[in-house]
């Protein structure tokens, strides 16, 4: 896809993703979501401020960086050591596995990091740890918005109110919801239930999709390796609605399935 032309912008939103609780899918939705922005030409930062349990290098195929934000947060190293190029020139700061690292790590450097960052960007998004301990409340002091990462049921929602009021005690504005793994069983909470619920609008719905997990267990994002799956276009939508353009449906293929099926017993070109 190519780069679309996007509305000038006056300062970088850093965007924290927020969840209640653990097992939304938070880090998925980070990583998918910074690599659409990229791909629409924003200059975008994705950082994974899970300190104690970071999982956004594994997503992106970055477990072994030599130098992480843990090192960073310990005055071991420079922010510019961190940063890599994923997909589509997305910029990824992971955060390491080590347990040394973890115990080093000061998360009241967090907000000289994004300091750093915010000149030079469009968007950092910002991969907080669920719940609210002092790691999850120091992304979200240090975004300026934040996105509630839930899942359709009344446990992840009622976690995410937790957060949404924490966030507003902290000024950071809730830009809406992101409601991940939806099935579409009876037993879910519907978009407008989720809405009442947290008064704030739901800004997509990403469908439960396996691509997901075959994209998770190659170390890529599902909008780079199944760009055209029900998921992936969820996260592109998003992307697209985050950026102010209009989001363009792909068009399917003209070529039917019985055609190819035919195709490839005939061996026919």
């Amino acid at each position: 896809m190519a780069e679309a032309e996007l509305p000038e912008s006056e300062a970088c939103r850093v965007v924290c993703m927020a969840s209640g609780k653990g097992g939304t899918g938070k880090t998925t939705v980070t990583a998918n979501l910074g690599t659409a922005l990229a791909e629409l030409g924003a200059e975008t930062y994705i950082l994974d401020a899970d300190i104690a349990m970071a999982n956004l290098g594994l997503i992106l195929r970055m477990e072994d960086a030599p130098v992480t934000l843990h090192d960073v947060l310990a005055g071991e190293a420079d922010i510019e050591e961190a940063i890599y190029e994923g997909p589509h020139g997305v910029k990824v700061i992971p955060a390491g596995i080590s347990l040394e690292g973890i115990r080093k790590a000061n998360p009241d450097r967090l907000r000289d990091v994004v300091e750093h960052i915010i000149d030079r960007a469009d968007f950092l998004l910002i991969d907080a740890p669920a719940g609210l301990g002092r790691d999850a409340i120091t992304a979200l002091s240090a975004s300026t918005e934040s996105l509630l990462v839930v899942n359709p049921e009344i446990a992840s929602i009622t976690d995410a109110l937790k957060v949404k009021a924490v966030a507003e005690r902290v000024d950071t504005q809730i830009t809406g919801a992101v409601v991940n793994r939806v099935t579409k069983d009876k037993t879910e909470l519907t978009k407008e239930e989720v809405e009442k619920i947290l008064e704030t609008p739901v800004m997509v719905e990403v469908p439960e999709d396996p691509e997901v997990r075959r994209a998770a267990a190659f170390g890529e994002p599902v909008v780079v390796r199944s760009p055209k799956s029900a998921a992936a276009q969820a996260f592109k939508k998003l992307a697209a609605e985050l950026v102010g353009i209009e989001y363009e449906v792909p068009v399917p293929d003209k070529e039917g399935v019985l055609s190819k099926v035919i195709k490839g017993l005939f061996g026919r070109r």
